[in-house]
């Protein structure tokens, strides 16, 4: 399985609202057909309230 990009969680959460719950945009990223890695890895994340895009990123890939 191809790891998946940042530029691919920005599409799972198109139209996303912040600051959002965790489960909010694992029900937005399943709506918008995100591939099945992003949705596990969103959903597993510790953090349960994102402010932006970039807390998004930093919970997923570990970087800023």
């Amino acid at each position: 399985m191809a790891a998946n990009s940042p530029i691919d969680v920005q599409k799972a959460l198109k139209g996303a609202d912040y600051p959002a719950s965790r489960d909010d945009l694992v029900s937005l990223a399943k709506s918008n057909g995100a591939d099945d890695n992003i949705i596990d890895k969103l959903s597993n994340t510790q953090t349960q309230r994102f402010d932006g895009p970039n807390d998004v990123q930093k919970a997923i890939f570990g970087t800023d």
